[in-house]
């Protein structure tokens, strides 16, 4: 069956589903999490985005990821590898939940800093984000089912927002905070 490619608008209900995935998460997680963090753009206000929660759990160092994975095997969460980023654990989501993506990084990686770099960013930059959510929503009209097309076509933007985003952090000191 298809799974078509869907850009929606900003849905105001996205944080509170964040906060009822991030729960049992947490509680399985215990003192392993030293964060968990709504990133991607369902994290940013007024961003059109696929209607998916992506999760970020950071864990104090790599060598915590079996104690992580092995917790969080009961909830139904399946260890799928870094699927081509470094320093970055993705888990498929447990069945009969809702969709979302799931990433356990330690806390001191250029994966982890790089989502809430760029989740920062476009929060305090209107016309980057609203410049981000046309595109997503022109790239997801012609891509329909082609996601790999979908995230590749919106490489070069994410590149030069991300670079834009570390001269906004040099300026304003902005820093992971856990």
């Amino acid at each position: 069956m298809a799974d078509p490619l869907v850009v929606v608008g900003y849905d105001p209900m996205w944080p509170a589903l964040f906060v009822a995935l991030r729960a049992p998460i947490a509680a399985a997680l215990g003192d392993l999490a030293v964060a968990i963090e709504h990133v991607g753009s369902t994290a940013v206000p007024g961003l059109a985005a696929k209607p998916i929660i992506d999760l970020d759990v950071a864990i104090r160092v790599a060598t915590d990821l079996p104690a992580a994975i092995e917790r969080l095997a009961p909830l139904g969460y399946v260890y799928e590898g870094d699927m081509g980023i470094t320093g970055r654990a993705a888990f498929s989501w447990p069945p009969h939940s809702v969709r979302h993506h799931l990433y356990v990084c330690a806390v001191d990686s250029v994966a982890y800093r790089r989502h809430l770099l760029f989740r920062d960013y476009l929060r305090a930059h209107s016309d980057a984000k609203t410049a981000y959510g046309a595109l997503k929503q022109r790239l997801a009209a012609y891509s329909l089912n082609q996601r790999a097309a979908y995230t590749e076509a919106k490489g070069p933007f994410v590149c030069e927002a991300l670079t834009r985003a570390e001269e906004w952090a040099q300026q304003t000191g902005w820093a992971v905070s856990v």
